[in-house]
């Protein structure tokens, strides 16, 4: 039966919740106030309706890497338990590792880099283990695809400014062929130009907001994986190189 997570451990979820709660309550509100519908019939261009789409499976990716982060912070909890309770030895297990042969570590990332700390401890044969490139390989697989946040936020603010420049070209294309002699033409210009000023606007703010609150999501969960980061390489530094490195100067 899987274990439940921590209070530790959904903290993060927690808080990406009640960020994306908070968001959502604000768009219920520019909703019944008709702000969001106006901004959409307004874009003819449809930029902001991208944007809002963008925006949606930015947070749907940032809550899923918050989930899987979150249960890595709770396999490496319980890894600490196991070794705080005793331990004499680190056993490679199949494709696992365990404490003494017989109190396995929780599958995750952690578990992984001491089980290869393990083998690696073996083929050298005694001498001082140097982990600094599996270390880097540990913080590449718990940072996963977070990048896609920055790649997120900056999409969002790049097309609010395609938007910006393409209102701008709707607005000021009139102007070209306008004829000051004839009151319909300068009247149906000057809808074209309100038209035109409305995407630029609505576009920029969609752009500008969005790529705001991706970035606080993603800053959320950067920030949640340095912490689980930092608890890993306490961890295996305390307890698993030493558990290894002692075997090591055991004689055979």
């Amino acid at each position: 039966m899987p274990r439940r997570l921590d209070p530790a451990d959904r903290a993060p979820l927690l808080h990406w919740m009640i960020f994306t709660g908070l968001c959502l309550f604000a768009a219920v509100l520019l909703w019944h106030y008709g702000l969001v519908r106006q901004m959409l019939a307004a874009d003819r261009t449809y930029i902001s309706l991208v944007i809002v789409l963008l925006y949606i499976g930015a947070s749907l990716h940032c809550l899923w890497r918050t989930i899987v982060v979150s249960r890595e912070a709770q396999a490496a909890r319980r890894a600490a338990q196991l070794f705080a309770e005793g331990g004499h030895s680190v056993v490679v297990v199949g494709d696992g590792v365990a404490i003494d042969g017989v109190r396995p570590l929780p599958k995750g990332l952690v578990a992984s880099h001491i089980r290869d700390l393990a083998m690696k401890s073996t083929l050298q044969s005694g001498r001082r283990i140097d982990q600094t490139l599996l270390l880097r390989r540990l913080a590449g697989h718990l940072r996963g695809s977070n990048g896609f946040g920055s790649f997120a936020g900056d999409t969002l603010m790049k097309l609010g400014l395609i938007g910006t420049i393409v209102g701008f070209i709707m607005m000021l294309a009139p102007i070209a062929g306008l004829d000051t002699g004839n009151q319909g033409a300068i009247k149906a210009s000057m809808n074209l130009m309100s038209e035109g000023m409305a995407v630029a606007m609505y576009t920029t703010l969609a752009g500008l907001i969005g790529s705001i609150l991706v970035r606080i999501q993603y800053y959320m969960l950067d920030d949640v994986t340095s912490q689980l980061f930092a608890f890993a390489v306490g961890l295996i530094d305390v307890h698993a190189i030493s558990i290894l490195e002692r075997e090591a100067e055991q004689p055979a």
